[in-house]
C-alpha cells in the first residue's frame, strides 16, 4: 500500500521505483499525497531532468544554524533562538525538512495564536522562515514551507518612552555601581549587551570618548563605533577607573556560581532584567526597560531639533526609517501644519456646531 495515514505525521506515499525506495509524509489528506506521489513518480520517469535529491532533518538544520549564529551574531539573539527552537523540536524532531508542510506550520502557528499575540507568532514565523532560507542558502534542502504563509495583522501600538522625571527618579533610588552603570547606558545610547561587554581598553579619557561594539549589522560582523562622552559620564568612568581591579578588563563586571561549571565565574553581565523592574518599582513609576532609555534619548534629542541624520548615527542605526520609529515626538513642522490648518478653519468661520461647511 503506497498511500497510508501515520499519526502525527499526516498521510504518507511510499514506494518503490527503479530499485529506490521514495518516501515523503505530511500530507493533510489522502487526495494531496496521491497527487504528490503521482508527480514524484513523473519526475523521476522523465528523461529531462536529472533528479538531484537533497535534503536533512530538521534536527540537524537547526543545530547548524544555531552553530552559524553563535559565531554570526549577537548573544541575545543566538541564545532567543534556542529558546525557540526547542518548541519546534517536540514538533518536528524526527522528519526531515522535506516532510514538514506549509499546512503543519500552519496548524503549530494558528495554536500559538490561540496562547499569545499576534506579534509573537509573527516572530516565531520570522525565524522559521529564516531557518528554511539558511538551509536553502546552505544547499542543504531545496524548499521553504513558509513561503507562502502570510504574517497575522497586529495591532500596533506606540511604544512607551518614559520621561524624563521617571528616569531622574529611577536613578536616584539605584544604588551607586547599579546607578554608574545605568548612567552609562543614558549617556552613551547603547544598547545593553554593548556596556556589558564594555572594557577598560575601549574607554579613552584622553580622546574622551569610548568604543562600543555590536553585531546587528549585514553579516553579522562585530562593528565599532566612537560614542562621545558627556561631562557625568567622564566623571562616573574616572571615579571607577581609579578604584577598579586591573586584572578585571571589564567596566562592569559581577562574580556568580556557575552550576554548570560548579564553580564562581567572575566576569561581565548577562542578563541584569530584575534590576530595572524592582528600581520602576521602588520608584513608583511606569515600567519600562533598557532600550526604553534609548527611545527616552532619542526622544530628547529629536524635541532639542538635532537633525535625524545625527541621531541616527548615535543609536547606530544602518537604516533611516528605524531611527524614526524612536523618534514619538511630534516635529515642529508637524506642528505648524496644524497650526496652518486651524488658521484657514478660523478665517473660514467654520462653526462646528452648526451645518456650516
Amino acid at each position: 500500500m503506497s498511500i497510508y495515514f501515520q499519526k502525527g505525521k499526516g498521510w504518507r506515499y511510499d514506494f518503490t521505483l527503479t530499485g529506490n525506495r521514495y518516501t515523503k509524509a505530511g500530507f493533510k489528506t489522502k487526495a494531496k499525497a496521491k497527487k504528490a506521489e503521482a508527480t514524484r513518480k513523473e519526475e523521476i520517469n522523465s528523461p529531462k531532468t536529472e533528479m538531484i535529491q537533497i535534503d536533512t532533518t530538521f534536527l540537524e538544520l537547526v543545530n547548524k544554524r544555531l552553530d552559524y549564529m553563535k559565531t554570526h551574531n549577537s548573544m541575545p539573539h543566538y541564545q532567543d533562538n534556542v529558546y525557540r527552537v526547542k518548541r519546534w523540536i517536540i514538533l518536528w524532531n524526527d522528519l526531515s525538512c522535506d516532510e514538514i508542510t506549509t499546512e503543519s506550520i500552519e496548524e503549530y502557528l494558528l495554536k500559538r495564536l490561540e496562547k499569545t499575540s499576534a506579534l509573537t507568532v509573527n516572530s516565531d514565523l520570522k525565524n522559521l522562515r529564516a531557518l528554511f532560507n539558511f538551509g536553502i542558502k546552505k544547499e542543504l534542502i531545496e524548499n521553504d514551507p513558509t513561503r507562502n504563509i502570510e504574517f497575522f495583522p497586529v495591532e500596533k501600538k506606540e511604544k512607551y518612552v518614559p520621561p524624563i522625571q521617571d528616569v531622574s527618579k529611577v536613578l536616584l533610588v539605584a544604588e551607586q555601581e547599579d546607578q554608574d552603570y545605568l548612567y552609562v547606558i543614558r549617556d552613551t545610547f547603547g544598547r545593553k549587551n554593548e556596556i556589558d561587554k564594555l572594557e577598560w581598553s575601549d574607554v579613552s579619557f584622553d580622546g574622551r570618548y569610548v568604543i562600543l561594539y555590536t553585531r546587528k549589522k549585514k553579516g553579522g560582523h562585530r562593528t565599532p563605533r566612537k560614542v562621545h562622552m558627556t561631562d557625568r559620564l567622564f566623571d562616573i568612568l574616572s571615579r571607577k577607573d581609579k578604584k577598579r581591579d586591573k586584572d578585571k578588563p571589564w567596566v562592569f563586571w559581577h562574580r556568580y556560581w556557575s552550576s554548570k561549571q560548579e564553580k564562581w565565574i567572575e566576569g561581565p553581565f548577562k542578563d541584569r532584567k530584575k534590576l530595572l523592574i524592582g528600581l520602576c518599582k521602588k520608584a513608583g513609576v511606569k515600567r519600562f526597560g533598557y532600550h526604553g532609555l534609548r527611545h527616552f534619548g532619542a526622544s530628547v534629542l529629536d524635541n532639542a531639533n538635532v537633525p535625524i541624520g545625527d541621531i541616527q548615527r548615535i543609536l547606530d542605526h544602518e537604516n533611516r526609517k528605524t531611527t524614526e520609529i524612536y523618534l514619538h515626538s511630534v516635529s515642529e513642522s508637524e506642528r505648524d501644519a496644524m497650526r496652518v490648518f486651524e488658521e484657514v478653519l478660523k478665517k473660514s468661520h467654520t462653526n462646528p456646531h452648526t451645518n456650516v461647511q
